[in-house]
């Protein structure tokens, strides 16, 4: 009986050792798949962040260009607040010669109602 114990707790012993074995693998492949994993995820982690880098550079660039033309702008502010005297100079000329075609259109009106008259007074004497 001694031998059927021996042999039992062999084959147990054979059992836990397959047992340990297996989650031994078990466990080194689960450890192997989150390494894995993580070496992914850092990955993308990093090309996020060198990806974040270059766009960074890419606004910085974009905010000189962009105070450059507000310093452009406000030069022509200032130059063109020269212009606003001229500006409205024109403007006057402008009215004034509207007004003066007025004129103009009523003097020829006039002219021709004056030009037919004369020629009436040619054509019928009076006697």
């Amino acid at each position: 009986m001694a031998e059927t114990e021996d042999q039992i707790g062999k084959q147990n012993q054979h059992h836990t050792d397959e047992l340990a074995d297996a989650l031994n693998h078990l466990f080194n492949g689960v450890s192997s798949m989150i390494t894995s994993e993580l070496k992914g995820t850092n990955n993308l982690l990093e090309l996020l962040e060198k990806m974040n880098l270059r766009v960074a550079e890419e606004y910085n660039s974009y905010g000189d260009v962009a105070s450059g033309l507000r310093v452009f702008v406000e030069q022509l502010k200032q130059k063109s607040g020269g212009f606003d005297e001229y500006v409205h100079q024109i403007d006057a000329i402008d009215q004034q010669v509207t007004e003066f075609e007025a004129v103009i259109s009523m003097l020829d009106k006039y002219v021709s109602v004056l030009e037919k008259k004369v020629q009436s007074a040619y054509q019928n004497p009076p006697s």
